[in-house]
């Protein structure tokens, strides 16, 4: 009876650790999520705007140390906190919203000393689609004080260049650097 016992003792340890070594799926926190962008503006200033709705998913595999991400991000509304250059913005100039309402970003996730650290990822503008790699700066997971499940976030950054995508208005050399940062909060599901 006692080696019966240690053997399912044995094996109730050994399914836990499968399951808990299993991906795990994170659903992106809209109200927390809020890709930012920033770029010259006439050599003279850098204007800094925000996407302010966004979706998507986060899977993580631990066990692995890989994962995925698949951020959507709507174009329409895009914000610099100035009606004007929002509304030249959404235009055929830039980002276009009539024909492209949305940017998305997909890629694979890459560990460093335990955890996210990178991501290897295509990001689609303009229906133009490249790599870009985006440094993970910070990632932490908690318990939610107030939901009680897992939420992860993490504050991602990469450089690319906007004329790469056809947004070519004005990016003459420096002009067409873009800062792309992704600050995000994903709930476990």
């Amino acid at each position: 009876m006692f080696k019966s016992l240690s053997f399912a003792a044995a094996a109730a340890l050994l399914w836990s650790g499968v399951s808990a070594a299993a991906p795990v799926t994170y659903t992106i926190a809209p109200d927390h999520t809020y890709p930012s962008f920033e770029a010259p503006h006439m050599g003279i200033s850098i204007w800094r705007g925000k996407i302010e709705k966004t979706s998507g998913t986060v899977v993580l595999d631990d066990a692995a140390k890989t994962g995925t991400v698949d951020i959507t991000m709507d174009a329409s509304t895009v914000d610099f906190g100035h009606a004007k250059m929002n509304e030249h913005a959404k235009g055929e100039d830039f980002f276009n919203v009539a024909k492209y309402p949305t940017i998305s970003y997909k890629g694979t996730i890459k560990y460093d000393d335990g955890k996210p650290g990178k991501v290897d990822g295509q990001l689609t503008l303009l229906g133009v689609t490249k790599p870009v790699k985006l440094d993970i700066d910070s990632f932490k997971c908690i318990t939610h004080p107030m939901l009680k499940k897992e939420v992860c976030g993490a504050d991602a950054e990469a450089e690319f260049n906007r004329a790469d995508f056809g947004m070519s208005k004005y990016a003459d050399g420096d002009a067409g650097k873009v800062k792309l940062r992704i600050q995000v909060e994903a709930l476990k599901n």
